[in-house]
């Protein structure tokens, strides 16, 4: 685990100043580490029959393909506005700066398949909530989430709520 934190490095200012981004790029580029991260962020849910893994446009999708193998599970890949072929199901919602809107092809999943859903970083929760909107009103059952990173000081664990298990790899 030590070697996965090493790996994230923290870049200040950026996007914006008073902002410390977490970069993975160099966690990606170790493909002993990054294995051993896929392990970690599966193992919660080996046991769990998962059929469909859920990840959030763009670097959920590094992490949530490769869940999906190790859980033996589909992928489906949860997108921005205009980027699947129709028909699409969407959730519209509010960021700290913003709006946005997340949409999954509306055959995706069926009624009942089981699901997790992955992202990269967990912070105010307002993705991965919109996420798990997109999940439900497709019908399948959400099982819970894994993120690489947990951000402590934002409000996204408490966004999620604790009905829904939720496992981060990382906290900050």
């Amino acid at each position: 685990m030590e070697r996965i934190a090493d790996l994230i490095r923290a870049v200040a200012d950026f996007p914006a100043p008073g902002i410390l981004f977490r970069d993975i790029t160099p966690l990606l580029a170790d493909v002993q580490a990054f294995g051993h991260a896929i392990d970690l962020l599966a193992q919660p849910w080996l046991d769990m029959r998962i059929d469909a893994v859920c990840a959030v446009e763009a670097r959920g999708f590094i992490f949530g393909t490769a869940i999906a193998s190790r859980l033996g599970a589909g992928f489906v890949p949860l997108r921005k506005p205009g980027k699947l072929p129709p028909p699409v199901i969407g959730i519209d919602y509010a960021l700290e700066y913003g709006q946005d809107r997340l949409e999954m092809r509306a055959d995706a999943l069926a009624c009942g398949n089981r699901v997790l859903l992955v992202d990269d970083v967990l912070a105010t929760g307002g993705t991965l909530s919109a996420a798990r909107r997109l999940i439900d009103e497709s019908g399948a059952q959400l099982l819970g989430a894994s993120v690489l990173i947990e951000l402590d000081a934002l409000p996204g664990r408490a966004a999620w709520g604790a009905s829904t298990p939720l496992h981060a790899l990382l906290h900050y």
